[in-house]
């Protein structure tokens, strides 16, 4: 009997624990729920390639279109704006093979990016986003180019950007 007891009382305090060690946790959209609409202008480029910053702002552009918290529109009509601009995009050596030969070539990709309400006037976040895509010198076994390598670093940016503009945790 006495067994049983402390048996009950150790389940009665574990789910007592789980209910209170979880807090409260939602999967509803913005961490704002007083914005509703975002624009996404054109993003500068501080680069010499030629279309990345209509691909960045085209894919951001996409993404929130997907996700649907946030309703796309022109700035004069917006409660919130996402701008930036890419500082830098740069080829380094990412993997060597055993004749010490480039295999993967990385193509980092560098923007400061911002999001603002523009509603209460003020930033939610302002950052610098660092992300990589690779590809392989020559066309290599995998048949991808360096524009795939930027297309790549720009979907991860597209993704993190996504991520902390509606995320509600």
């Amino acid at each position: 009997m006495i067994c049983h007891f402390k048996f009950r009382s150790f389940l009665s305090g574990l789910a007592l624990i789980f209910c209170t060690a979880c807090g409260y946790y939602s999967f509803s959209g913005s961490t704002l729920p007083h914005l509703q609409t975002v624009a996404i202008p054109t993003f500068q480029d501080d680069t010499a390639e030629f279309g990345v910053n209509d691909d960045l702002t085209n894919s951001l552009i996409d993404a929130f279109t997907r996700d649907n918290t946030l309703k796309i529109t022109e700035r004069r009509n917006a409660d919130s704006i996402i701008s930036g601009r890419i500082l830098s995009i740069k080829d380094g050596a990412g993997a060597f093979n055993r004749s010490e030969t480039v295999d993967e070539i990385r193509v980092t990709v560098l923007v400061q990016i911002k999001f603002e309400d523009l509603l209460k006037r003020k930033v939610v976040w302002d950052d610098r986003l660092s992300e990589v895509g690779t590809y392989a010198p020559g066309g290599g076994t995998s048949n991808t180019t360096r524009e795939d390598a930027i297309a790549e670093a720009i979907t991860k940016i597209t993704d993190e950007v996504l991520s902390r503009s509606i995320s509600g945790w």
